[in-house]
């Protein structure tokens, strides 16, 4: 993937790293940015939190906001992002949480995504309404990730 490679580069030539912690992609993210060579120089780790107690265990989601709101909102993506990135010692921290279907969780349309981003004076949360099969949702879910993460280093 391009857009993984153009990461590894950025990120390298800028003195960063960065780690994910992943839902409904269940370490994509750090698998495709480990395919590139020279990856090790920036990607300082992943957590893969696909069951809901585990974001809070292992990434610090509040239990509160899983409580009141399930594993898909906006919120939890951008505790996984900041969690994710203390826990790991990384500059930047990536946080992915949705539906990949083909069935609603909690309600929740498959296809929706929220993607949270936290590093140096950053912390925000993109939504996605992708569609297609849970691949094709996986996949557009990393590109979106890396692209969020690729405006804030331009």
């Amino acid at each position: 993937m391009a857009e993984a490679r153009e990461l590894v580069a950025t990120l390298t030539r800028r003195g960063e790293t960065v780690a994910a912690a992943e839902s409904l992609t269940a370490g994509l993210v750090c698998a495709t940015l480990a395919q590139v060579p020279g990856a090790s120089a920036v990607l300082r780790g992943g957590l893969v939190v696909y069951a809901t107690e585990l974001k809070t265990a292992l990434a610090g989601v509040d239990a509160q906001l899983l409580a009141e709101h399930g594993a898909v909102h906006p919120e939890v993506a951008a505790q996984l992002a900041s969690g994710v990135r203390e826990r790991c010692g990384a500059t930047w921290g990536l946080g992915l949480t949705g539906v990949a279907g083909p069935d609603p969780q909690d309600g929740v349309a498959p296809g929706t995504v929220y993607v949270g981003l936290s590093g140096p004076g950053v912390n925000t949360v993109r939504e996605l309404a992708e569609t297609g099969d849970r691949d094709t949702i996986r996949t557009a879910s990393v590109r979106a990730a890396f692209a969020l993460l690729g405006e804030q280093l331009d």
